[in-house]
């Protein structure tokens, strides 16, 4: 999982195994920030919309905005925040999380080249 700030630039990076659900990782990559200030928002697709990470990073000042599941019942979000999200397909091909990681750092360094 990555982070980003408001201009693409990647600020945090945490990798775990393929097993855990990506949403079990968003405290923890948001720990790892290499910038003092915490996001306001956390732009994430509908696997994001739950509760219970609603509750923790509320605890860190943090709004989730994620588009809410198929058979959610009371909507927590109004449809404006949405504008916000747009949807990225990114798709974990190396099986080792060691090679996954260096695929990570590559394009990170060259996200940060291209803006220099």
């Amino acid at each position: 999982m990555v982070v980003a700030d408001r201009h693409g630039l990647p600020v945090s990076i945490c990798i775990e195994s393929a097993t855990p659900h990506e949403v079990k990782l968003a405290t923890s990559t948001l720990v790892q920030m290499v910038v003092l200030d915490a996001p306001g928002h956390l732009i994430g697709d509908n696997a994001y919309d739950s509760d219970k990470l609603d509750a923790q990073l509320r605890h860190y000042g943090i709004e989730v905005i994620a588009p809410h599941r198929s058979n959610r019942r009371v909507k927590t979000q109004d449809e404006r925040c949405l504008r916000r999200y747009r949807r990225r397909l990114v798709v974990r091909y190396e099986r080792y999380a060691e090679n996954f990681l260096g695929m990570l750092h590559l394009a990170c360094c060259l996200i940060l080249l291209r803006h220099l």
